[in-house]
């Protein structure tokens, strides 16, 4: 059961192979990195336009309350 070596050469072909397989992985992970990032920022605009939009009609639905003093005074 003895293994026999592999020449220099096929060595070095397999990890040749093996880092173009992990340069096209990274390739694609920057790629939906990217894509996260610009739905992040998508997402952060609605939620900010949402929130002034629930201001306003907070400001026009809800009565203001009023300043007088409770009963008990």
């Amino acid at each position: 059961m003895s293994e026999t070596p592999e020449p220099d050469g096929s060595r070095i072909e397999d990890l040749e192979v093996m880092v173009a397989h992990q340069a096209k992985e990274i390739e694609d992970l920057s790629g939906e990195l990217a894509r996260a990032f610009d739905t992040i920022q998508r997402m952060q605009r609605i939620i900010q336009a949402l929130t002034e939009r629930l201001g306003v009609v907070e400001e026009i639905a809800l009565p203001k309350p009023e300043a007088t003093k409770p009963p008990h005074y």
